[in-house]
C-alpha cells in the first residue's frame, strides 16, 4: 500500500468512526445508510469544499497545507498523536525520490550505561519495530522470563514485543487485561509506520501479524494511533503472582527507547517486584567458590 492509499484509508476509517452526535452534526431523525459522517459533513466541519476533501480521500490531491490538515484533524476529533500521524501520512503521500532505508538500530554505549544504572528496575531497550535490543536482569525476568536471557544479543533471535503480545501464550497470560496491551501495541505500530513509510521490515512484521492473528488484523484495520508513553498494567507473573506496574517509555531521541516498569512505593506490587528481584538474583548468582580442602596438621618433632 502506497502513501496515497494509507492517507485515504486513514481518513475514510476515522470519518466512519465519528458519529453525527459526537461531531454535533444534526441529522433531523433521518435514517443513514453508512456509519459515521458523510464526506460533505466532514468537509463542512473542516472548512473545505466537499470535492477537495473527496480528492484527499481518493488520493488525487497531495498538496494539502498543514493548516488544512489541522482543520481536518479537529473535525475528526483527533488527539495529538493522531494529528501528528495524519501529518506523517500526508508527507509520505507526496511524490518524492527513492527514500533512504532506516538506519540499523543498535544499543549505544550511553544507552547501555543507563540500562546498567536501572539495575533495580525492570528495563528493556526497544527498537522502532518493537524488537528487544537489550534488557537488564529484571526486565528479562518480568517481561520474558521464559526466553533465553541472551536472545537480544543475537540479531536473528531477538524477541519482538509485538509478536510476543499477539503470538506468545506466556505473554498473553502475563497481562491481566490483554486487549488493552494489544491495542497499545497496534496503536504504536500504526504511529511508527507513518513515521517510517520506507521501512520494509516493519511492513513485513505487520503482514506477518495480520496473517497469523485475526485479532491483530482487526485492530490494525481500525486505524487507531496510540503513543505508548505511560500506561498501567496488571501483570500475572507465574513466579511471584499479580502486580500492577506503570510502563513508561524513556524517549532517547533518534534511535531505540528504554521501557521501564515501576511500582507505587509501599504497595503490594512493590513487594512483589522485590520478590521477583530476589528470586532471579538467587537463580543467576554465581556459585560460591568451593572451600579449599583442609590439610592435615604437620607436627615437627623436637628431636
Amino acid at each position: 500500500m502506497n502513501g496515497k492509499s494509507r492517507l485515504g484509508e486513514f481518513l475514510r476509517t476515522r470519518r466512519s468512526q465519528l458519529s453525527p452526535d459526537e461531531a454535533e452534526v444534526p441529522t433531523y431523525g433521518e435514517r443513514r445508510r453508512v456509519p459515521g459522517l458523510r464526506r460533505e459533513e466532514l468537509a463542512l466541519l473542516a472548512g473545505v469544499s466537499a470535492s477537495y476533501y473527496a480528492r484527499l480521500e481518493q488520493g488525487h490531491s497531495m498538496n494539502a497545507s498543514p493548516e488544512v490538515l489541522d482543520a481536518i484533524a479537529r473535525a475528526l476529533r483527533l488527539d495529538e498523536s493522531e494529528r501528528l500521524h495524519l501529518l506523517d501520512l500526508a508527507r509520505s503521500a507526496k511524490p518524492r525520490g527513492r527514500g533512504r532505508r532506516p538506519a540499523t538500530e543498535r544499543v549505544t554505549e550511553a544507552t547501555g550505561q543507563l540500562l546498567d544504572a536501572l539495575a533495580d528496575v525492570p528495563a528493556i531497550v526497544v527498537g522502532r519495530r518493537s524488537d528487544v535490543l537489550a534488557w537488564n536482569r529484571l526486565g528479562h525476568a518480568l517481561f520474558a522470563g521464559h526466553l533465553d536471557p541472551g536472545a537480544p544479543d543475537l540479531p536473528d533471535q531477538r524477541p519482538n514485543m509485538a509478536r510476543l503480545v499477539f503470538l506468545d501464550a506466556h505473554t498473553r497470560e502475563l497481562y491481566g487485561h490483554w486487549p488493552s496491551k494489544a491495542r497499545a501495541v497496534v496503536g504504536n505500530l500504526r504511529m511508527v509506520a507513518g513515521q517510517y513509510p520506507e521501512d520494509s521490515a516493519l511492513h513485513a512484521l505487520v503482514g506477518e501479524l495480520s496473517a497469523k492473528s485475526e485479532e491483530f488484523a482487526t485492530m490494525w484495520a481500525d486505524h487507531r494511533v496510540k503513543a505508548c508513553n505511560v500506561a498501567d498494567y496488571e501483570m500475572r507473573h507465574p513466579l511471584v503472582g499479580t502486580l500492577t506496574v506503570t510502563q513508561q517509555t524513556l524517549n532517547l531521541g533518534p534511535g531505540p527507547n528504554i521501557v521501564v516498569a515501576t511500582t507505587k512505593a509501599g504497595s503490594p506490587s512493590r513487594t512483589t517486584l522485590a520478590l521477583l528481584a530476589q528470586a532471579t538474583a538467587e537463580v543467576t548468582a554465581p556459585a560460591a567458590p568451593a572451600a579449599a580442602p583442609s590439610q592435615p596438621e604437620t607436627h615437627v618433632s623436637d628431636s
